[in-house]
């Protein structure tokens, strides 16, 4: 099918001259298909789609019930695509040009506090692997803002070696940056290091599993973002803290969060995550703004007045 030659067409491009990643990639292509067969099931194909058509498709993401972000998020994928189609002279209009998206506002993150992270780290203590693995991944997740995907791929050759004190790591379109580690999360990864043998598989992934700090007996061979939201969501029962407040992307918002509350350089922050933009780092200054609020409010003596 037409469609699908031209939406791998885009995609290989993507992936050759952003380097984006693996998980970029799928998005693109769930999205871009979506689209497709929509457009197919009303005589019409993603490759000749009019403005009408495309309109059509955004009406009906709506009735679907999806949510704004995703509708957003699909109208950004159909305008990377059609911006494609212009420059490989394959189209000689964009029909997303004048498509509005849903208006966005974005959230402050409900953000861990440092007492409720502490719990975290208290409640994976253990003198088993399982719990020295655990202490591991929550100092990684909070210590070093880790994404999830980041944590998961993290290989052997991005831990720091004689008194180097930084990881290596690989985040989104494949960028390096290096994150320094304090000493609870240095600890804990030697703590880890010392039995993560007791992780490597036994099986013909065992060769795949070596390269990973963390390896699995699943067919990757490293744990999966799956299992360490389940891990997390483990230890929030222990805790008692809301399931859904305790995820990897939750331990990162954290980590941002209390480095800007601390005084850190919001530039700095946004290098530390990784972030491309710096619109993306400033969403945690809403939750520090907050907090400042609520201290006057509380601790001002005109604020009783």
């Amino acid at each position: 099918m037409l469609d699908a030659r031209r939406i791998d067409a885009f995609l290989d491009t993507l992936r050759a001259e952003r380097g984006a990643a693996d998980n970029t990639i799928d998005a693109y292509r769930r999205d871009l298909e979506d689209a497709s067969s929509f457009l197919r099931a009303n005589q019409s194909n993603l490759i000749d789609a009019r403005e009408a058509d495309l309109a059509a498709y955004m009406r009906d993401l709506t009735d679907r019930g999806l949510s704004d972000a995703t509708a957003a998020r699909r109208l950004s994928a159909l305008r990377r695509f059609f911006r494609f189609q212009l420059r490989e002279n394959d189209r000689s209009d964009n029909p997303t040009s004048r498509l509005d998206g849903p208006t966005l506002t974005r959230q402050p993150p409900d953000v861990l506090s440092r007492e409720e992270v502490g719990r975290l780290i208290e409640a994976a203590q253990g003198p088993e692997p399982t719990d020295i693995r655990a202490v591991c991944l929550v100092e990684l997740l909070y210590g070093a803002g880790l994404r999830a995907s980041e944590c998961c791929d993290l290989p052997l050759s991005a831990l720091p070696t004689g008194s180097a004190t930084t990881l290596i790591v690989r985040g989104k379109g494949d960028k390096e940056r290096i994150s320094p580690l304090g000493r609870p999360a240095l600890a804990a990864l030697a703590a880890y290091m010392a039995i993560r043998e007791t992780f490597l598989p036994k099986s013909a992934v065992r060769k795949t599993a070596e390269r990973y700090v963390f390896p699995s007996r699943g067919a990757g061979g490293r744990l999966t973002r799956r299992r360490l939201g389940q891990l997390l969501e483990g230890l929030a029962v222990k805790t008692g803290i809301q399931l859904d407040r305790v995820t990897p992307h939750a331990l990162r918002h954290a980590f941002a969060t209390h480095l800007l509350s601390g005084g850190a350089d919001l530039r700095a922050v946004q290098l530390l995550l990784g972030h491309a933009d710096i619109s993306t780092t400033q969403i945690y200054t809403h939750v520090v703004t907050d907090e400042l609020r609520d201290l006057l409010e509380t601790a001002h003596p005109l604020a009783r007045r």
